[in-house]
């Protein structure tokens, strides 16, 4: 038994309060090591003695404490560990609990204090603790998040609906391709004039690239927070444009840019001109004055962008400034959600607080943070629903169109990705292929449909609420920006109809079919990597669906491990006699089992 591999700690996400009566416990040990894991567990009060005086432990007198030892479930694994999971529900609500491992020829117990032979019954205090499951405590995130598939818009590049707003210089709807300083005019009329767009496609969210007021076509250089840029409309076209998305069954979700600000923001200009007897001078992380830009900036920035001055949110004034932002669009307009630019750079007090006003507002709002890493710190149920999962674009990417991993290997790192955050977190978490900031999905593909498909196929049948970067339905294309910020031809010439198509489908089995989304688990069924194959099941109680992806160049004839009979193809609305199928190159197919 390799003992030096089995590591526990009695905190998220190793275990974590899933909802009022349940307690959701994982355990990791070594790939193949270990046969069977039981886990020892029961209320820290519940004793027998035989002394009716239960509280009275006389050494004399034979009293221990009891136990239960459940079974605890393999859910899957990866090149170093295979994950043990178990859901309990202790009947006062508080828990003490270890683990029985057996690896075929030993058994042994691990507990908080270590390693023995035999459970230790004399004090509970040898065990993991949960001490109560207090309802405040537990992590709650929107329940629509789950039923929800976003759109993403970057406002400048979606539809010209207005030209009367257009900037000086906007230039015409798609006419050349888009650079870090040209605009096309996008507004808040060709969104509206697009609506049945959406929802022909099935969206029922949109987020928002920012909207207000700013120098650039990005609008990530704030210049104020309470005041839309006049390129896209005024608060009333906005407003306007919310309801009709409310109407129409779509949640509406902005960017809010709270790490950093734009140069010419009337706060860091006057810092500028009056240096350090200006009133915002403490707004800031200045470093000396005069300030200054070159060669570096003396005052922090997003990355080394001089041109955003990086805010500084332990400010008393600044940051009651920005928790009425949050919440004033949320009051006075109806969104649904705040999307968090750079959120891992700004404080975990701001964001405590931040969580606090936009709930008051709308305890049922949602709140994503753009993080591109391991996200635990902010995921503890008092400041984001959910992050941007990077990770999974990751993961996805290198196996489906970049070819840079087996599918062993893709199964390790979604895998990993799954066990990074408690199943709450996963259920509303913001899965995505591409965005304003990488390249474009079918781009990264080499302009692949099938690859694409695939793609597209694993994140729509996937845990969590995924979002489609605007244009990709279409076949848009584009390298990293701005290349990936074109304009949204709305030409069904150059369009590709039959992708369209294609992802409206899996929206709409997602939909039909919430095993496919969030109403049953995620495993790896078959992984073949000589044919570069995956077949992945999505199961409830009472439903079971096997999907399977043909990620090579040549037809493969596929069968799932432990399943047997008969189904249906939802992809391919076809009833099959058998589960082996033979997959055309870079495919999918989507089964439900008779």
């Amino acid at each position: 038994m390799m003992k030096e591999a089995i590591y526990h700690r009695a905190m998220s996400p190793f275990v974590y309060k899933y909802d009022r009566e349940t307690i959701h416990i994982r355990f990791h040990t070594k790939r193949g090591d270990i046969e069977s894991v039981d886990l020892i567990w029961n209320d820290p009060y519940d004793w027998h003695s035989e002394d009716p005086a239960m509280w009275n432990f006389d050494p004399d007198k034979p009293s221990y404490w009891r136990t239960y030892e459940t079974p605890m479930e393999k859910i899957g694994f990866d090149d170093a560990y295979d994950y043990w999971f178990i859901a309990v529900k202790p009947p006062f609500r508080r828990l003490r609990y270890g683990f029985r491992l057996n690896d075929g020829q030993e058994t042994a117990v691990y507990t908080e204090k270590g390693w023995f032979e035999e459970k230790p019954l004399d004090d509970t205090g040898y065990y993991f603790c949960v001490p109560f499951i207090n309802p405040v405590d537990i992590f709650h995130a929107p329940s629509w998040v789950k039923d929800t598939v976003w759109y993403q818009i970057f406002p400048d590049r979606f539809a010209n609906g207005d030209a009367s707003l257009n900037p000086e210089g906007t230039l015409p709807w798609n006419s050349t391709e888009p650079t870090i300083t040209n605009f096309f005019g996008g507004d808040f009329q060709g969104v509206i004039d697009h609506i049945d767009h959406l929802v022909e496609l099935g969206i029922t969210g949109v987020y928002f690239c920012p909207i207000f007021k700013a120098t650039t076509n990005h609008k990530y250089d704030t210049l104020d927070y309470m005041e839309i840029d006049p390129q896209f409309g005024t608060k009333e076209k906005f407003k306007e444009m919310v309801d009709l998305l409310h109407d129409n069954g779509i949640k509406v979700m902005l960017d809010a840019v709270f790490n950093h600000i734009g140069y010419h923001h009337p706060w860091f200009q006057d810092v500028v001109e009056n240096g350090p007897s200006s009133e915002y001078r403490d707004w800031f992380y200045l470093r000396d004055f005069p300030v200054v830009t070159e060669p570096k900036p003396n005052y922090d920035t997003f990355a080394f962008e001089k041109n955003m001055p990086k805010i500084n949110t332990e400010h008393p004034e600044l940051k009651a400034y920005l928790l009425d932002v949050a919440r004033y669009w949320v009051e006075e307009f109806g969104i649904d959600g705040w999307r968090l630019d750079v959120a891992n750079e700004v404080d975990h007090a701001f964001w405590r607080d931040f969580r606090k006003a936009v709930k008051q507002a709308n305890p049922e709002a949602y709140i994503l943070g753009e993080i591109w890493h391991d996200s635990q710190p902010w995921l503890q149920g008092d400041q984001f629903d959910a992050v941007m999962n990077y990770p999974f674009t990751n993961a996805s990417l290198n196996y489906f169109a970049l070819d840079r991993t087996t599918a062993s290997e893709f199964r390790n790192e979604l895998t990993r990705v799954e066990m990074m955050n408690t199943m709450n977190v996963n259920e509303v978490t913001f899965n995505l292929i591409d965005s304003h900031d990488t390249p474009r999905a079918l781009t990264r593909a080499k302009g692949h449909k099938g690859k694409f498909k695939l793609l597209m196929t694993s994140m729509l049948t996937y845990t969590g609420s995924p979002c489609i970067y605007y244009g990709d339905e279409i076949g848009l294309e584009g390298e990293q920006d701005p290349g990936c910020r074109r304009c949204m031809p709305w030409d069904e010439s150059v369009e590709d109809r039959n992708l369209f198509r294609y992802i409206q489908k899996l929206i709409q089995l997602r939909k039909d079919h919430p095993v496919l989304a969030n109403a049953g688990s995620y495993r790896f069924n078959l992984v073949d990597d000589a044919n570069n194959a995956v077949i992945i099941e999505r199961c409830s109680k009472d439903e079971t669906y096997l999907v399977y992806f043909n990620n090579s160049d040549s037809t493969s004839k596929l069968s799932p491990l432990g399943y047997r009979g008969a189904a249906y193809d939802l992809l391919h609305d076809r009833d099959l006699e058998s589960l082996e199928i033979e997959l055309s190159p870079f495919s999918a197919a989507i089964l439900k089992l008779k």
